[in-house]
């Protein structure tokens, strides 16, 4: 998961936070009934990247991470930079 729902739904009603989006879930592919019934809570199925633009922009990324890769570079976009110490 990555978040807790019900941590979440209390932060909301609470008014901690204005809103949420979200297109992963804790416990997929159920969601907690509280965020559904939120007027500032925005739920989708997992599909946030299946723009033909979100799909180029990954494909270049993942070309340039390889590029970098090959060239004995770092990768740009590394999300665990730790890897290189």
């Amino acid at each position: 998961p990555v978040i807790k729902e019900d941590d979440l739904l209390g932060a909301l009603e609470a008014g901690e936070i204005a809103a949420a989006g979200l297109d992963v879930f804790e416990f997929e592919p159920k969601v907690t009934e509280g965020l559904k019934k939120l007027d500032n809570v925005v739920v989708t199925s997992h599909i946030g990247s299946a723009t033909r633009e979100a799909r180029a922009a990954m494909s270049i990324m993942a070309a340039r991470n390889l590029l970098a890769m090959i060239k004995g570079e770092r990768a740009p976009q590394c999300i665990n930079p730790e890897v290189y110490d």
